[in-house]
Parts: C-alpha cells; sequence; structure tokens
C-alpha cells in the first residue's frame, strides 16, 4: 500500500439498526393516536378518519406474529382485506400499495364472504357486517387471521382489535386473548399502546 494510503475499513453491521426501525415504527403508531380524527375548515391537509386507520392497519402488521404456516412460501403476500363494505375507498390500497414486511409483499383485497377471507392476514370488518360479527368469527375459528372493526361490542364478540374514538381521537382496544388462540403473537410494545387491553 502506498504511503498516505488509508486502508479501507470494511463496514460493520449495526445490531442496534432493528431496534432503531422498531422504535421508529412504534413513535410513528403512537403519533397517529394524537392526529385528529376528523378534518376542520381550518385543517385542510389534516388526515382523514380512514386514512389514519389505515395507517393504522398498515403498522399493525409489524407488531403481529403470524405462525410460519400462515404462508405457503417465504415471500407470499401478507393480505389485509376488508369484508363487508370498504369504508376506507382508495386509501388502504394506497397506503400498502408496494410496501414490504419481513419479506411479505402487502396486498389488499375486498372480500364478500367469511369463506373468501380465510387466508388473509388482517381483515377489517366492516360495521355493516354487525349483526353478523359472531357468524363471521365462528367461520374464522381456526385460522389465524387478524380479525379488526370499528364497532361496540366486537371485542366481546371475540374480535381481535377495534378502533374507537377517544376525545376526537383514533384509539384502539386489543384482545390478546383472542389473538393468541388464533396463534397469533402481538408485541407487548403494540399492547401498551392500546387502552383496556384483554389479557
Amino acid at each position: 500500500m502506498r504511503p498516505g494510503k488509508m486502508r479501507p475499513v470494511a463496514r460493520k453491521k449495526n445490531p442496534l439498526r432493528k431496534t432503531f426501525t422498531l422504535c421508529r415504527t412504534i413513535a410513528l403508531l403512537a403519533s397517529l393516536i394524537f392526529v385528529p380524527a376528523f378534518k376542520s375548515s381550518a385543517q385542510v391537509s389534516a388526515p382523514t378518519e380512514y386514512q389514519i386507520k389505515a395507517a393504522f392497519l398498515y403498522n399493525f402488521a409489524k407488531f403481529v406474529e403470524w405462525p410460519p404456516q400462515t404462508f405457503v412460501q417465504a415471500a407470499s403476500p401478507l393480505v389485509i382485506g376488508v369484508l363487508g363494505k370498504n369504508v376506507f375507498g382508495d386509501d388502504l390500497a394506497r397506503t400498502i400499495r408496494n410496501k414490504t414486511i419481513n419479506n411479505h409483499p402487502l396486498e389488499f383485497k375486498e372480500f364478500h364472504s367469511v369463506s373468501e377471507a380465510t387466508n388473509c392476514q388482517i381483515l377489517f370488518i366492516s360495521a355493516s357486517e354487525k349483526d353478523h360479527f359472531p357468524k363471521i368469527l365462528e367461520g374464522l375459528r381456526g385460522t389465524s387471521v387478524l380479525t379488526v372493526s370499528e364497532s361496540d361490542d366486537f371485542i366481546k364478540a371475540g374480535g381481535m382489535i377495534n378502533f374507537v374514538e377517544k376525545g376526537n381521537k383514533i384509539r384502539f382496544q386489543i384482545n390478546e386473548v383472542a389473538a393468541k388462540s388464533a396463534g397469533l403473537k402481538v408485541s407487548a410494545k403494540l399492547l401498551s399502546l392500546a387502552i383496556h387491553p384483554v389479557r
């Protein structure tokens, strides 16, 4: 090596990088809680209620662990679906477009029956299906589908995550018991952000 030349130093992998990424995601998820759920004339650029909920659904996928057999292949899509009325419009599909989590490309689907939805990973069950919650949840028994809704009594009916409005902010409840019975592992960090988690 010629004088004055420095030997290139090999870059070392930062073992804390994954931790930093996780903390950043948690901070983002927590920040969503403090975003007003509805626009006002003075907040023209504020996100809408369902843009916020779409962002939550995307982030939920980062803090839930599915059984290995859930995915046919290591790079199989992680499907986030809606059963019933699609209250998100294009917001949910747009939020997860071109996104990947743990090598699984995210995919959006609309379902019209429980049998269609049994192979997705996250299922938002619209309030339009409120009268059929027990039947829907029973139809998903034995699957590893994370169920999400925004209706009273969804948690009591056996649902796993339910959006609620608190002081014009979007919060969420988590039924960890229901999630565990489906073979899902919910991160303690996500549970810490929930209100009145069922354990």
